[in-house]
């Protein structure tokens, strides 16, 4: 027995070792399995891309969840016997990573971005872009992921900036890429659009204020924004409500705050007659809902808010002020004109911009947009993104687990608008669009002599995140890579992106390649702390999960985020369960331990027959393989890690190994000969099962119990 046994097992002298070990072999590359015979060339694939994390700092505590429950995946696969591709890669993250910068070069130099110029921002970005990337990789690597880092991806690279501009390219030149005017979320903090994704709700107390315009107009509307009413141009009732039937078509004129308003009554099914007065005045400037409302009712825009959140109107009252300074003047004026007919106070949900903090003002802009409904040809028939993005999960061609996510993404995808594609930043895939005199170019490469000037605007980064399952394997090109591996086996990520990037990448990939890019979506949940509340930063409660890898080690980090932990469940992460499966990497230890001491003079034969209870245990163990493999071939991965947990520490050894040291002392030579068989066969078989949650112990162990013709772990046949 090697004297490695003689004392507790340590973490922090194994696991470095071993991932260096891996690197070595060239296994987490399916090619090097297939040239050195270990897997078939016409065997079955998995492939699986990692989300990529934003390159905007480190790694935390439900990325290392995510880690591990993606190299479960690949090591069962692996295991297998399959050609199994784990893609690496990382996202430019554009607004979160250029406004991290911004403030950066703020807080230290003083300076803003036109202050130094778009050239010398880039420079500083993508510097601290490919430092944050290297730190993110050896963060993932102490996790025990085992990623194929031959093929490691960033989506800023130039092989998926060349899929971006031929993606963005062929939806142009099909309609369904667009330049419109339209109301947009706008952070006036950061001066660009953003995405929905990329607001966060901030719940605070507001008034809510009901009032008429003037006098003589027939109808009360109630709003949390008096400031922007001097944008309205219409009130919408809902056609059935029979209380302002009489009121629709006709048209009012006022002067509201010093502004002079003209507002026509429509009939909208925008308006609840439950709701309030049941009458909706219209601002579709500023309301995305109000937009549409306007563009259903044939209305115009118009604007009265400005990009810095600023009043722009004729009422020298409003003119040039802050449009929190303005609601206080408005309502001012609403009460001195006895105008003002409620006040009462409400728990609002204020849109913030996530990365500035900046309050969001829907906003008309001219922008590059998406359209799902726009109808194309495909496959000679017509269809929409949106007929598309449903019709792959309606036909089960996609399923989704936890399978309740099915209908609120089929809902989601039901109520889907445009999606607006441009920001008004630096950092990122620069519009691929060219303008000289009224002239314009779309095209993979920039056109050709003088004059031509790129569109300054960069695609929103879920357009090249969305391309990830087929621009990581070489795509434009036809790659071998892309006929073997797409499309991929699983998509594992959180449920809270279900939407912004699960969705947009079947828009991609059905609409690009007119296939899906994933046969399963795994959702995890989220990591929350010992008492429920959202890990972050600002809280005090941020986890590092490489701090929690030095103290206890990958393996027990990564046993106590997976078990009892379900798809689609939230868990809440204890430091104390990471210490209980400290306790149990020490157990396989010492449970190694013994069996080595008790088997030295085993010489690896099968007994002809075997003894008394032994013949039990490895009919069990048979049973237990089976069940343990249709747990993990169902995705039940919290479950089969508990069940290893019990079958070791509570099967193996509290009774097995018990009952096995009297029959080591019987004396009885086939007695001993089947204790000893079946305890090795058993601490076999349980590390083979146990590898793809604790990878880095089974391995240490390995070549101590192993066959003689037994390669790594990495790579050995999972038991049938």
């Amino acid at each position: 027995m090697d004297e490695i046994f003689l004392s507790p097992y340590k973490p922090e002298h194994s696991e470095e070792k071993i991932y260096k070990l891996w690197l070595e072999s060239g296994f987490f590359n399916p090619d090097v399995c297939i040239e050195k015979g270990i897997v078939k060339k016409d065997a079955d694939y998995f492939s699986i891309v990692l989300p990529p994390p934003n390159v905007t700092g480190t790694l935390h505590i439900g990325g290392a969840y995510m880690l591990a429950v993606e190299d479960i995946m690949v090591r069962y696969h692996r295991m297998r016997g399959k050609k199994t591709l784990w893609i690496p890669g990382t996202d430019h993250a554009a607004i979160a990573t250029q406004s991290k910068v911004e403030k950066l070069i703020q807080k230290e130099e003083g300076r803003n971005r036109h202050e130094l110029g778009r050239e010398e921002l880039l420079k500083r970005i993508e510097k601290f872009a490919e430092e944050s990337r290297n730190t993110i990789i050896e963060q993932t690597k102490k996790t025990g992921a085992s990623l194929d880092w031959s093929r490691e991806a960033f989506t800023l690279d130039e092989k998926r900036s060349l899929a971006v501009r031929t993606v963005f390219k062929k939806m142009y030149d099909d309609g369904i890429i667009y330049r419109g005017f339209r109301v947009v979320n706008w952070d006036p903090k950061g001066q660009t659009t953003i995405s929905d994704d990329e607001i966060v709700y901030q719940e605070e107390k507001t008034k809510l204020y009901t009032f008429k315009y003037s006098e003589d107009f027939p109808i009360s509307i109630s709003t949390t924004r008096p400031e922007t009413k001097i944008g309205d141009v219409a009130v919408a009732v809902n056609p059935g409500d029979a209380r302002y039937k009489q009121y629709i078509g006709k048209e009012y004129d006022a002067n509201f705050a010093g502004e002079k308003i003209h507002i026509k009554i429509v009939a909208d099914t925008l308006a609840d007659p439950e709701f309030g007065t049941g009458a909706v005045g219209l601002t579709p400037a500023h309301s995305i809902a109000d937009f549409e409302a306007a563009q259903r009712c044939g209305l115009p825009l118009k604007q009265v808010i400005n990009e810095y959140a600023k009043m722009i109107t004729e009422s020298p009252l409003l003119r040039d002020k802050k449009t929190k300074e303005a609601r206080d003047i408005v309502v001012g004026w609403l009460k001195n004109n006895n105008l003002l007919e409620k006040e009462e106070e409400i728990t609002h949900h204020v849109a913030t911009a996530e990365r500035t903090g900046g309050i969001i003002e829907p906003l008309p802009k001219l922008q590059w947009f998406v359209a799902v409904d726009k109808e194309f040809e495909k496959e000679s028939k017509k269809t929409t993104l949106k007929k598309m993005m449903l019709s792959v999960v309606d036909n089960k061609e996609i399923s989704i687990l936890p399978d309740r996510f099915e209908k609120v993404y089929i809902h989601w995808i039901e109520n889907l608008r445009d999606w607006c594609i441009s920001r008004q930043i630096w950092y990122g895939h620069q519009i691929p669009v060219w303008y000289r005199n009224n002239e314009i170019y779309v095209g993979v490469e920039a056109p050709h002599g003088p004059g031509w000037e790129q569109d300054p605007d960069t695609l929103d980064t879920w357009f090249s995140s969305g391309l990830w399952t087929f621009s990581t394997l070489g795509w434009p090109e036809q790659t071998e890579d892309l006929k073997n591996y797409h499309p991929t086996t699983v998509l594992e990520t959180g449920y809270d992106i279900l939407f912004f990037w699960v969705a947009r990448m079947i828009l991609m990939s059905t609409y690009v390649l007119g296939d899906i890019p994933f046969k399963t979506v795994y959702l995890h949940g989220l990591v929350r702390d010992k008492d429920g509340k959202k890990i972050s930063k600002s809280l005090g409660n941020n986890i590092d999960p490489v701090d929690i890898v030095k103290q206890s080690g990958a393996d027990a980090l990564r046993m106590a985020l997976i078990v009892g932990v379900g798809p689609g469940a939230d868990s809440k992460f204890d430091i104390q369960k990471v210490k209980a499966y400290k306790l149990f990497a020490n157990k396989i230890w010492n449970i190694t331990r013994f069996v080595l001491e008790n088997t030295e003079s085993y010489e690896g034969q099968k007994p002809d027959s075997l003894v008394g209870s032994d013949v039990n245990h490895i009919s069990y163990l048979d049973d237990f393989v089976k069940e343990i493999t249709a747990d993990m071939e169902n995705f039940r991965f919290y479950l089969a890690g508990e069940k290893l947990y019990h079958y070791v520490w509570h099967t193996f050894a509290d009774k097995i190994i018990e009952e096995s040291k009297e029959k080591m002392k019987s004396g009885d030579p086939d007695a001993v000969i089947s204790a000893q068989y079946t305890l090795r066969h058993i601490l076999r078989t349980s590390l083979i099962l146990l590898h793809p949650f604790m990878p880095f112990i089974t391995e240490e162990i390995w070549p101590h119990i192993k066959n003689r013709d037994d390669n790594l772990l990495l790579v050995t046949q999972w038991p049938s």
